[in-house]
């Protein structure tokens, strides 16, 4: 069941999304041809240390993952859609990078995510960011009271297949607050005026994910965690933490 949060905690869970936009922002900074994956770990880490904060991914061990997550980011290259592991692989330019963080902080979790260029990148790669990036927005903006959840679905649903993107149906958003994961899911493709309805203390993570090859299915690497395109197509993704309030959806993981 969802748990509507009240003013206080909204404001208690804005501090953690400072925190995670604070990380993301450092991390992209950073993110250039010839840093490695693992050095982007460590700025993360650097950034919930300097906090007093705890990250949300380091030990966490969901049901369909062989073993605890062994760091603080999600770092996915290209035809990895999410949920890869860093190591020692080093940025090349024409690489798409996404980046998940997700810090706790007073007791709250903030979820954020974003996907960039490095270097030069073709002009679909280009149309593939933009477009996961609009249709982030798009569920955001359907994200008000009186509205249902999967309103916010619909909208990320239909500008994704509207370009011909693959769609993970089995993955997308979900309730944040004292756990990092709540319900309710948050579907990236559904049809609209159905479901849960959109209350003001409600908080969710809204996280599209496009694949430009077209499919919807994936494959899960052998460390059990990384999904990857089936055809080898460059996927993106972004996500923020949202609250919706009186007066519309409010972002809780901005800087």
């Amino acid at each position: 069941m969802a748990e509507l949060k009240t003013p206080g905690e909204l404001a208690a869970m804005r501090e953690a999304g400072r925190v995670t936009a604070t990380g993301l922002a450092a991390v992209r900074e950073q993110a250039k041809a010839g840093v490695s994956l693992r050095e982007l770990d460590e700025i993360a880490a650097d950034v919930l240390h300097a906090a007093g904060a705890r990250s949300s991914f380091l030990d966490y061990h969901p049901h369909f993952a062989p073993t605890p997550y062994p760091a603080v980011l999600c770092t996915s290259v290209n035809d990895a859609i999410v949920h890869a592991i860093p190591d020692d692989y080093q940025l090349r330019d024409g690489d798409l990078l996404s980046v998940d963080f997700a810090a706790e902080f007073g007791g709250f979790h903030g979820d954020s995510a974003f996907t960039m260029a490095i270097g030069a990148i073709s002009t679909e790669d280009e149309a593939l960011i933009d477009h996961t990036r609009e249709a982030l927005a798009a569920g955001i903006a359907a994200a008000v009271p009186g509205g249902h959840l999967s309103d916010i679905s619909h909208a990320v649903g239909v500008l994704g297949r509207a370009h011909g993107y693959g769609i993970p149906v089995d993955f997308g958003g979900h309730g944040v607050g004292r756990r990092m994961h709540e319900e309710p899911p948050v579907a990236n493709e559904g049809m609209p005026g159905r479901g849960l309805r959109l209350r003001p203390g409600l908080v969710i993570a809204i996280e599209p994910m496009f694949m430009a090859g077209g499919r919807n299915e994936y494959r899960t690497a052998p460390d059990g965690w990384a999904l990857h395109t089936v055809d080898g197509s460059n996927a993106a993704h972004f996500e923020h933490t949202i609250a919706v309030t009186d007066d519309g959806p409010v972002i809780l993981t901005a800087v």
